[in-house]
């Protein structure tokens, strides 16, 4: 099997074997990043953000661990009005206020957020849909609509890959060693797109980003506790929620995304048939996301 080589060459792809310069360069190209801003919150500390667009509706969107801005706006890319997207603490160059953190934590970065943009649609990515789920299981009403993409556990229990896969991560990041980061960061990608110019892109950026602006080790104690204590009192949502989950994610169990859309009487429940959906189901997902968020 091929492993990836870093630094990658310069002409973005591999030399010898596998697509060269004139391989496939479909997958998921990384969007250029415009200003950011960092806002002030009312709990205290700054988060940074980036807002898109322009009108109405407000929709706010919440990336999941380990992620960022840049990863998360493809999933905004066709949604009308203004799209506001934020890093959590620890994240980007948002504060890392002391820890350990809690999702109800994160919920509180999220109201920030939202609050402040004047958001009525929310959509959260796995730790972000925790963060999403939680913020609802205190205050329902908030959102008219939400979407809730490849949710982690609500329960405080991970699967042991995902929790193995952040150790490392935080490891790599920690050791300041671009080859180390590019290795923890290669599962994202399907194998496919590993050792093509599409891969070696997506490489550059998460490396250069996770080297530039670090990630938090306190993230590591968010799952000490339940997301949802009760996980029954987001019943009380009574708005449209469309809950997409696939089936073979090792970190993001299909089961989870059955679950909250059995919880939310509104749910819509989408199941696509393999993982790395950003990759492999882009442009249906861009257009099922757009679609729901841009309901009346």
């Amino acid at each position: 099997m091929k492993r990836l080589r870093w630094p990658p060459p310069p002409d973005g792809g591999p030399r010898s074997s596998g697509p060269g310069p004139s391989g496939p360069r479909s997958g998921r190209p990384t969007l250029p990043m415009p200003p950011t801003q960092l806002i002030e919150t009312p709990h205290g500390g700054r988060l940074e953000q980036l807002v898109t667009g322009v009108g109405e509706p407000v929709t706010v969107f919440a990336h999941g661990l380990a992620g960022d801005i840049a990863g998360t706006r493809p999933l905004g890319s066709g949604v009308l009005g203004r799209r506001v997207f934020f890093h959590f603490r620890g994240h980007g160059r948002s504060d890392a206020p002391p820890g350990p953190w809690s999702f109800a934590d994160l919920a509180d970065d999220l109201r920030a957020v939202a609050d402040r943009a004047g958001a009525t649609r929310a959509l959260g990515i796995s730790m972000g849909a925790g963060a999403l789920c939680r913020l609802l299981a205190q205050s329902p009403e908030r959102f008219e609509r939400i979407v809730l993409y490849l949710p982690a556990p609500l329960d405080g229990v991970r699967p042991p890959v995902a929790e193995a896969r952040l150790a490392r991560l935080l490891t790599a990041v920690e050791s300041g060693e671009a080859a180390l980061v590019a290795e923890a960061v290669e599962p994202e990608l399907p194998p496919a797109v590993r050792n093509t110019p599409t891969g070696w892109s997506y490489l550059r950026h998460r490396v250069e980003q996770l080297l530039t602006d670090g990630l938090a080790p306190e993230l590591d104690t968010l799952w000490r506790a339940p997301a949802v204590p009760d996980e029954s009192v987001l019943a009380a949502f009574r708005g449209p929620a469309l809950v997409i989950g696939c089936v073979g994610d090792d970190v993001h169990p299909v089961s989870v995304a059955e679950r909250l859309a059995g919880l939310l009487p509104g749910a819509e429940l989408q199941v696509y048939d393999r993982p790395t959906l950003l990759w492999t189901h882009r442009k249906e997902l861009r257009e099922r996301i757009s679609t729901f968020l841009n309901a009346e």
